[in-house]
């Protein structure tokens, strides 16, 4: 699975700083340490780059997904 941050170019060096490791699963403390703030400046900065409207998109390779090129019959079954 693959994320990809759609609208960075609308924010700031220390907003994409922010959101990448937001969505990297880092919670706000570690984020906070990690660059140099206080948890307030950074949930300041998270909230300016929402409202500058970026967008995460998921993007999953149809393998993972069991789709991976095989033809399924109605019962979900592979056909041989």
């Amino acid at each position: 699975m693959q994320l990809e941050i759609r609208g960075l170019e609308k924010l700031s060096f220390r907003e994409r700083q922010a959101v990448i490791l937001k969505e990297s699963g880092k919670p706000l403390e570690t984020i906070a340490k990690q660059l140099r703030l206080s948890q307030s400046s950074v949930a300041t900065l998270l909230t300016r780059a929402r409202s500058k409207g970026y967008e995460i998109v998921c993007i999953i390779p149809g393998g993972e997904l069991g789709l991976g090129g095989e033809e399924l019959d109605e019962e979900g079954s592979t056909e041989d």
